[in-house]
């Protein structure tokens, strides 16, 4: 959802979204400990996607996706490290990518197409 709003909308309006998505799940799940990994993952892929959204055409759209998801996956470990106080949890970084470029992948096209069949129903 943060990506699409980022391309459909600005920024500003894709940062509400993921800090409301953020803290009404953590809220309803009742894991309040879930939302340092979820700021720490959201912030990171928020940052990365917005400066890319400049950068990259709307075609790419998957390429920033996919590095969004990378660096999600970053911020969670970062935190892991932090709260754990060993370095060990590194050895799940590798995984998480790959699962991070699958995940990114899917959700990029997936958001292409949606701005895409958006595009054609405003056009009609």
């Amino acid at each position: 959802m943060t990506l699409y709003v980022i391309y459909r909308y600005r920024a500003k309006e894709a940062l509400l979204v993921l800090m409301a998505r953020i803290i009404l799940g953590s809220v309803f799940s009742g894991n309040l400990m879930a939302i340092m990994y979820s700021l720490a993952g959201g912030i990171c892929c928020f940052v990365v996607m917005s400066v890319l959204h400049d950068k990259i055409e709307e075609k790419y759209i998957f390429i920033v996706s996919i590095l969004g998801a990378c660096a999600h996956n970053i911020g969670q470990i970062i935190i892991a490290i932090f709260i754990t106080k060993t370095l060990a949890i590194m050895m799940y970084l590798p995984w998480l990518l790959l699962s991070a470029m699958i995940t990114g992948l899917f959700i990029g096209l997936c958001t292409q197409y949606l701005l895409k069949s958006r595009a054609i129903l405003i056009q009609k």
